[in-house]
C-alpha cells in the first residue's frame, strides 16, 4: 500500500504546475477591499509605447502625483503567463493596489498589459524573461520623454518572472536607477522548480520516502527538457514518465493523463526552457544599482531563505554596496497574508497586497528617490 501511495504522490506532484495559472478578475461578488476607490489624489492617463527593436507597441496606465514634478516613477512589471495592466490574477488586481499606494507617496507608476494581453499587441506565447526585458527597457525610454518625470529616478519593480526581466533590463546601459524584486528566483531555475515541487508536496506529506520520490522524479523531468531540444521529441518522454506504473480506475487515469499533457506543454514552452538556462548570481553581480529584494515566507514557489541569500550574495558579491533583502512574515507568493501559502488558497483571500509588503515597498523607493 505504501508502494501506491508513494508513486501517485509523486506523480501528482510532477504533474502539478509549477507556475500559477492565470484567471480573469473576480466575480462581482468577491470581496476586494483594497481596491482603490475613485476620487483619485493623481493623475490617471492611458498611454501607449513602442518596443523598436521587436515591433510591438505597448498599452498601459501612467499614474502620476499631483502638480508639476518632476517625479520618480517606476515600472511594474509582471510574473509568469500573460497579465494584463493590473497583474488581474486570481480574482486580485496586486498591480493596480501597488500602483494606487505609491503614487499617493508622491512615486509615478506605469503598469501596462503584456504582449499579446488587453491592447497590447505581441505574442506572449513565444516570449522568454529576456523579450519582456525589452519590453522593460522601452517603458523606461517612454519615461524618459516625459518632463514631468525625473528621468534620473526612474526604477524597475518586477514580481517572480517579471523580476527575472528587471535583472537582465537593469544589465543595459542607459536603463533603470533602482530595482526591486519581488519573490524574484535568485538561485539555478532547476532549484527553484525542484524547492518548489518539494514544498508544495510537504503540504500533503512529510514522508521522506515520499519526498525523495517527489525530487527524484522532478529531476529527472528537468533533465528530459534540458537534454532534448526538440519538442515533440521532449513531450514524448515526459507524458509517460508524469504517469505513475500501477493500474488506477479509468476516471482517474484519464485525469492523470491530461495533467500530464498540460505540464509537459508547458516545460516546453520557450519561457520555461529560458528558466532552466537563467543564471541569476551570474547576471546579478553586474548590477551596481540600489536593489530592494522582498519575500514571504509562505512563499512555497520561489522560497524566501535560499533566493533571498543567493540575491544578496551575488550582489555584494559584484561590488554594489546598496542592497537590502527582507524576508516577509506570513506572505505568501502573491504577497498576501495566508495560512499555508498554497496557491489554491490565492482566491479566497480577500488581501490582494500586504499593507507591509506595501510599506516596505514605497519606504525604500522614496528614501532612493530624494
Amino acid at each position: 500500500m505504501q508502494r501506491t501511495s508513494t508513486a501517485v504522490v509523486a506523480a501528482a506532484a510532477a504533474a502539478t504546475p509549477t507556475i500559477p495559472p492565470s484567471k480573469p478578475v473576480a466575480s462581482k461578488n468577491a470581496k476586494r477591499p483594497q481596491e482603490p476607490q475613485a476620487p483619485f489624489p493623481y493623475r490617471e492617463e492611458e498611454v501607449r509605447f513602442t518596443n523598436k527593436s521587436a515591433g510591438i507597441n505597448f498599452a498601459g496606465t501612467l499614474t502620476v502625483p499631483q502638480g508639476a514634478g518632476p517625479f520618480p516613477a517606476v515600472v511594474l512589471l509582471s510574473g509568469s503567463g500573460a497579465q494584463n495592466r493590473d497583474q488581474a490574477v486570481f480574482g486580485h488586481r496586486p498591480f493596480w493596489v501597488i500602483a494606487d499606494y505609491l503614487t499617493r507617496r508622491g512615486i509615478a507608476v506605469l503598469r501596462f498589459d503584456d504582449r499579446g494581453v488587453g491592447q497590447s499587441g505581441g505574442n506572449s506565447a513565444t516570449a522568454t524573461a529576456a523579450d519582456y526585458a525589452t519590453d522593460a527597457q522601452a517603458a523606461l525610454d517612454f519615461l524618459r520623454t516625459r518632463r514631468d518625470l525625473n528621468a534620473k529616478q526612474l526604477g524597475l519593480v518586477g514580481h517572480s518572472e517579471g523580476g527575472t526581466a528587471a535583472i537582465i533590463a537593469a544589465n543595459k546601459a542607459q536603463t533603470s536607477n533602482f530595482l526591486v524584486l519581488l519573490a524574484t528566483p535568485g538561485v539555478l531555475g532547476p532549484e527553484v522548480i525542484v524547492r518548489q515541487t518539494l514544498d508544495i508536496s510537504r503540504l500533503k506529506t512529510n514522508d521522506p520516502k515520499i519526498l525523495a520520490g517527489v525530487e527524484q522524479r522532478q529531476r529527472a523531468l528537468l533533465n528530459i527538457v534540458q537534454q532534448i531540444s526538440d519538442n515533440k521529441h521532449a513531450r514524448a518522454r515526459l507524458i509517460p514518465a508524469m504517469i505513475p506504473p500501477i493500474p488506477l480506475p479509468p476516471e482517474q487515469a484519464a485525469q492523470m493523463q491530461k495533467l500530464a499533457e498540460n505540464k509537459a506543454d508547458m516545460m516546453t514552452t520557450p519561457a520555461y526552457r529560458y528558466m532552466l538556462e537563467d543564471n541569476p548570481p551570474k547576471n546579478l553581480r553586474t548590477i551596481k544599482c540600489p536593489v530592494l529584494a522582498l519575500n514571504g515566507s509562505k512563499d512555497l514557489l520561489v522560497a524566501a531563505e535560499p533566493n533571498l541569500k543567493s540575491i544578496e550574495k551575488a550582489l555584494k558579491t559584484g561590488g554594489n554596496r546598496d542592497v537590502t533583502v527582507r524576508e516577509l512574515s506570513g506572505l505568501n507568493h502573491l504577497f498576501q497574508t495566508a495560512p499555508t501559502g498554497a496557491v489554491t488558497e490565492y482566491e479566497g483571500l480577500t488581501e490582494t497586497f500586504s499593507p507591509t509588503a506595501l510599506q516596505a515597498l514605497g519606504d525604500w523607493i522614496v528614501q532612493r528617490a530624494k
